[in-house]
């Protein structure tokens, strides 16, 4: 997902068989954010973001603004940028946030009845749960950061405004950054699993006010695992 604001000077970025460089430019440099290939609190010139790109200087300029206008980074003027911080006020407020979607998310779902994959997320919870407690594999942290993925993004589906599901999706790229920085334990796996797996069964029975405390539960443990406690 990725912001489709467009300043005037965006809007003037020549094109390249129909794909502007500025959208290209920018998808190129969320893939590296959402991936860790740029780390949180990282910091790189403008001349090594272009190279890393492969855009011109023009087109990566525009997607910086539009990166830095989501709060992913923050341009340094005349020496370069720097890659949102992780610590422990943004990780809160970030979290903190996408508890908010889930539960706005979770409420409107349940109470108009709209389409929710809970056998497809069920079995998926399920099975990763089941791993994580067996075994560990090099991909194991990937496939769970997929599969915690899948349940908020299906919960921000319920969001029925436009405005809400971009800052959800802007808001995702954050923390995507953030879970980027500190690799995933298998007994953490497991347990968010459980706890999604709590917030499923919440969904299942149609109960708006257990789902939203399960998805406040599970808050509570995300932030006591980056070590956030509340004041």
């Amino acid at each position: 997902m990725q912001d489709t604001r467009v300043s005037s000077a965006t809007a003037a970025t020549p094109s390249n068989g129909g794909e502007g460089l500025t959208d290209r430019a920018h998808q190129a440099l969320l893939d590296r954010l959402r991936d860790g290939r740029l780390p949180g609190g990282s910091f790189l010139s403008m001349p090594m973001l272009v190279r890393q790109l492969g855009l011109p200087m023009a087109a990566t300029r525009e997607a910086v603004k539009r990166a830095e206008a989501s709060g992913l980074l923050r341009i340094l003027p005349k020496r370069g940028i720097t890659v949102m911080d992780v610590g422990p006020e943004t990780t809160r407020e970030c979290l903190e946030l996408r508890a908010m979607f889930d539960c706005e998310g979770a409420r409107r779902i349940i109470e108009t009845g709209a389409p929710f994959p809970l056998a497809a997320l069920r079995t998926a919870h399920e099975r990763l749960r089941d791993t994580a407690g067996a075994a560990i594999s090099a991909d194991l942290p990937r496939h769970a950061i997929t599969t915690d993925l899948s349940l908020h993004d299906a919960l921000a589906g319920g969001l029925g405004s436009t405005l809400a599901r971009r800052l959800y999706a802007e808001n995702r790229d954050r923390i995507a950054i953030i879970q980027n920085s500190r690799p995933f334990l298998a007994d953490r796996i497991a347990s968010a699993m459980r706890e999604h797996l709590a917030i499923l069964d919440a969904m299942a029975a149609g109960d708006s006010g257990r789902a939203q405390a399960e998805i406040r539960e599970h808050l509570r443990h995300t932030l006591r695992w980056w070590g956030i406690y509340p004041a």
